[in-house]
């Protein structure tokens, strides 16, 4: 198929001391994925290709997508099709190793926190907007008031329209060590009426303060239910996002593997506190400003909250 999606990139090196190796080592371990990796290796596919070239059943193709995707092995995107927007999928890496460094090498290490949707800090909100749990509707919609309420910590999906959350994560680095690279996960859309496929929004990152980046989200997806998402909640309603993963590192911020800023690691002073902020927003000044959706580990198509992952020696 032709679209604009890179696909096979970036080579990965594995660290056998790293929880991140395990997952993707267990991606492998299937010959039915490591099809899919083959056949992405001659350029990106949509979903309905990945089945049909491999005769595969959609349910079938579809779970192993996602497993390949949790393990951030591949670069996923919504584009136009003949019936809608469909899901593009292309290999994130050409090459990955896993080198077994002798003693006196550097021992890259992960420090990794999850935090959950509604445990920001400070917000900023502007309707529409509301939260979820795993069983209703904290307070009321369209009332940015709920985003004070205690029982924002037990949310599983919080919108709005513009405005921010931010989060503080506690700097668990161990002293006398030097942080390598930080990385953001989480699972994201648009906010619309409803929902809507083609409905663009200007998702912004900051680090300590510092802007990384920005991503336009294609949609607000929702008419099929998410993988996660409560039964309680109709389908007309949003129902999950992208997984999108933020890094920056000493070369620039990236976004799944592309750069997005000239902001590296060292630009965000991350040793310099307890605790590292991330803000997640839309702008109201953006040019889409059209809503955020944040889906935690209960919610959406990903069992994870917003993640914080630091390497460091």
């Amino acid at each position: 198929m032709s679209n604009e999606l890179p696909f096979g990139v970036p080579m990965l090196e594995l660290d056998t001391n790293d929880e991140y190796a395990l997952s993707v080592l267990k991606a492998l371990a299937s010959e039915t994925r490591l099809r899919i990796l083959h056949l992405l290796g001659g350029g990106p596919h949509n979903v309905s290709e990945i089945a049909e070239l491999l005769d595969l059943p959609l349910s079938t193709a579809n779970l192993h997508l996602n497993v390949l995707e949790e393990a951030k092995l591949l670069i996923t995107d919504w584009q136009p099709g003949t019936r809608g927007t469909q899901k593009v999928c292309a290999r994130a890496y050409t090459t990955i190793t896993v080198p077994f460094r002798s003693s006196d090498s550097y021992i890259y290490r992960t420090l990794e926190v999850s935090m959950p949707v509604g445990t920001y800090t400070d917000c900023e909100i502007a309707p529409t907007c509301g939260l979820h749990t795993e069983t209703g509707i904290i307070g009321y919609l369209d009332q940015p008031a709920v985003f004070y309420y205690p029982e924002r910590f037990h949310a599983q999906r919080l919108w709005f329209h513009h405005g921010y959350v931010e989060y503080r994560f506690p700097n668990r680095m161990p002293p006398q060590t030097t942080p390598d690279s930080l990385h953001v996960s989480f699972e994201a859309c648009s906010e619309a009426p409803m929902h809507h496929y083609d409905w663009q929004s200007d998702i912004t990152v900051w680090v300590n303060g510092t802007e990384i980046g920005t991503w336009t989200s294609p949609a607000d997806f929702g008419g099929e239910r998410g993988l996660l998402t409560p039964r309680w909640v109709s389908i007309d309603s949003s129902q999950y996002g992208l997984l999108k993963t933020w890094r920056v590192d000493q070369r620039g911020a990236f976004l799944d593997g592309f750069k997005v800023s000239d902001v590296v690691l060292t630009d965000l002073a991350i040793t310099e506190r307890n605790y590292i902020t991330i803000r997640i927003g839309v702008k109201s000044n953006a040019r889409h400003v059209g809503g955020v959706n944040i889906f935690g580990k209960k919610y959406g198509n990903h069992a994870q909250d917003i993640v914080l992952s630091i390497h460091y020696v």
